[in-house]
């Protein structure tokens, strides 16, 4: 596997941890879909930055 997709594996597995974490109310699926996002943007920006 290269680097890309097992960044891109890694970024989903982030977000489907943080989207299982408390999505038992609306608010809380809200609160949990701008982690997610934010945690996706942070992990590539990461990514990307090691593989420079």
């Amino acid at each position: 596997m290269t680097k890309t997709t097992i960044a891109r594996i890694s970024v989903v597995c982030i977000a489907l941890s943080i989207l299982g974490g408390c999505a038992n109310t609306i608010k809380g699926m809200g609160q949990d879909a701008a982690n997610t996002v934010n945690a996706t943007e942070s992990a590539g920006q990461n990514i990307a930055g090691a593989a420079q």
